[in-house]
């Protein structure tokens, strides 16, 4: 959330499998900011979220090509690392990856029946869950999908059998007791050690597997240390297998990944002989590329030069929704100066979170409203506001001050200085290159805080991963991807030991309060305890949630199967349903 996202979850967090979508109304094109929708591809998609801009196979050409531009290139292919756990990869990766689960654009977490034929409890003392695998899947080398795929990437992520992997999320896998496999690796019985409430996010789309075949090639699959090693080699080398529905047929490094059909897929074949991901890293250049027809889809960040533009471009349609993608700005808490919670707190106090969304997404679009929780969105069962009682979030120059006197810092003409006599030194404000919200959002920041007398450098980054996942920041702006998992996702976000804890936020008992959630099967009781756990992160002022962040699709008219889901999972969800209408 990743937008990490990230994400991932993403960059990934999650959200309520009962969570109703949260999509805006259609409106009109052009200049009115509550506009949502133009063109006649996505016209039902409020209505008809799941099923929109549908053509059957038949109403489809053989053949044909799609080029789909992201904005970031894929330094690591390992989707369940921390470092990999970027939104583009994801999306890369999805046609290649095989997994249990996916989010369908109404949210709910539906069973991938390409891959699965069932997963199902069949006890809850201990939880047990027993999954069927399709007799058909294989790998591309015609390798059964089994048993043993479930088992390696069950190793690499639950944090015991390889305290070296750094996987994105350890979150449901630490508490699987154990994976064995029968009925010669086609049936999967996954034993928990304590309740998991959020089971499904298991090996699905969010953290989709990578073959144990080749990784015993390149790793001992005994030791912690031949797990790591196969687990960096997924990260650092092209995938050319596949257990999905298509493969990839070629990367240029920044410039493209080509994906063709996978000849070895068991399923629907795809219509499409190519959908081609061109990594165009500065988004105020895909209206361009869009009218010049060198990509037929984006699902850039909207933003209001761009959404004009788009608006003005024939035979394409759009299409804005606010879903579990949101935005944020982050601390570093093992920068020593924000190591102290008075600064952390006067600093988001000084934040006008309404006079930053006014300024960047609230120009294009009224939908959007300042974000309370970190867990959950409004409309969703659990939703809670635990950030108004902080303050933060207010642009109160004057509390934010009274903050600092308060906690023993004084000001010295421009500068601040601490409550040790020393100045606070400037810190480093990073977000992804290219995006003209996030800078300004970045500068809005940096002008409340110098209201304090605390200096802001701005920084761009072009790996958003490597950033992240190394710490290089104090300060930091961009999204979490969200899936329909409040509790598993918060486990990734805000653990203590959590590879995707960036910030590296430590609380022993939101850790606990976390746990308790997850095991906790009464969703009331599950939201509570979050929530409870929420409050304390936000009166630590760690992470300051801004808005829902709107997704934006544009895409050429005849492109059907094509429509906007903001989750995790993407529009690439279907990418196999993808085709060129006849005529």
């Amino acid at each position: 959330m990743l937008g990490k996202t990230k994400l991932r979850r993403a960059r990934i967090g999650a959200l309520a499998a009962t969570a109703a979508l949260v999509l805006a109304a259609c409106g009109g094109g052009g200049g009115d900011n509550s506009g949502v929708q133009t063109g006649q591809a996505f016209a039902e998609c409020d209505s008809n979220v799941n099923a929109c801009n549908s053509a059957a196979a038949d109403q489809l050409q053989d053949g044909g090509d799609v080029t789909f531009a992201i904005e970031k290139n894929i330094p690591n292919w390992n989707v369940t690392s921390s470092e990999g756990n970027v939104f583009e990869t994801g999306m890369v990766t999805k046609g290649i990856l095989p997994y249990t689960f996916y989010t369908t654009p109404n949210l709910e977490p539906t069973l991938n029946t390409d891959f699965m034929e069932s997963a199902e409890i069949t006890s809850t003392n201990p939880q047990t869950v027993v999954y069927k695998i399709n007799p058909k899947a294989v790998w591309s080398d015609g390798t059964p999908i089994s048993a043993d795929d479930f088992i390696y990437n069950w190793k690499v992520q639950n944090g015991r059998d390889c305290p070296d992997c750094a996987p994105a999320s350890t979150g449901g896998y630490d508490v699987v007791d154990s994976v064995v496999g029968s009925d010669n690796g086609k049936t999967v019985t996954v034993t928990f050690s304590s309740p998991f409430t959020d089971w499904k996010v298991l090996w699905s789309s969010t953290g989709a597997m990578y073959p144990a075949h080749l990784a015993a090639q390149h790793g001992d699959q005994n030791t912690p240390a031949g797990l790591a090693e196969s687990y960096k080699w997924f990260g650092e080398t092209l995938p050319t297998w596949t257990g999905g529905p298509w493969k990839i047929d070629n990367f240029q490094n920044n410039v493209s990944i080509t994906m063709v059909p996978n000849p070895s897929w068991w399923g629907a074949k795809p219509k499409l002989s190519r959908v081609i991901f061109r990594i165009i890293t500065d988004a105020s250049q895909e209206p361009t590329a869009l009218q010049n027809n060198e990509v037929q889809v984006i699902y850039p960040q909207p933003q209001v030069d761009l959404v004009n533009q788009v608006r003005n471009i024939p035979n394409v349609s759009s299409y804005i929704g606010l879903g579990l993608t949101w935005e944020h700005y982050d601390f570093n808490l093992k920068n020593p100066a924000l190591a102290n919670k008075a600064l952390r707190q006067a600093l988001y106090t000084a934040v006008d979170v309404q006079g930053v969304i006014n300024k960047t997404v609230g120009q294009f679009t009224d939908k959007v409203k300042p974000l309370m929780n970190h867990n959950f969105v409004p409309g969703q069962e659990g939703y809670k506001d635990v950030i108004s009682s902080t303050g933060q979030g207010t642009g109160d120059i004057n509390k934010a001050k009274q903050i600092l006197t308060n906690a023993g810092y004084k000001l010295q003409g421009e500068q601040l200085i601490d409550p040790n006599g020393a100045p606070v030194p400037t810190l480093r404000m990073r977000y992804t290159v290219g995006n003209q919200i996030r800078q300004n959002e970045c500068e809005l920041f940096q002008q409340a805080a110098s209201q304090l007398g605390v200096k802001v450098d701005i920084i761009p980054t072009d790996d958003l991963g490597d950033t992240t996942s190394n710490g290089d920041f104090d300060i930091i702006v961009f999204a979490w991807v969200n899936s329909p998992y409040p509790y598993s996702g918060a486990i990734q976000l805000w653990n203590s030991q959590s590879e995707s804890n960036y910030g590296k936020y430590v609380n022993p008992e939101v850790d606990n309060l976390i746990a308790q959630a997850n095991g906790e099967t009464d969703q009331t009781k599950a939201a509570d305890l979050l929530n409870q756990a929420n409050q304390i992160m936000a009166d630590d002022a760690y992470v300051l949630p801004l808005y829902q962040k709107p997704t934006f699709i544009a895409a050429y008219d005849n492109i059907a199967n094509i429509r906007n889901n903001s989750t995790l999972d993407g529009p690439v969800y279907n990418m196999q349903d993808w085709g060129i209408r006849k005529g």
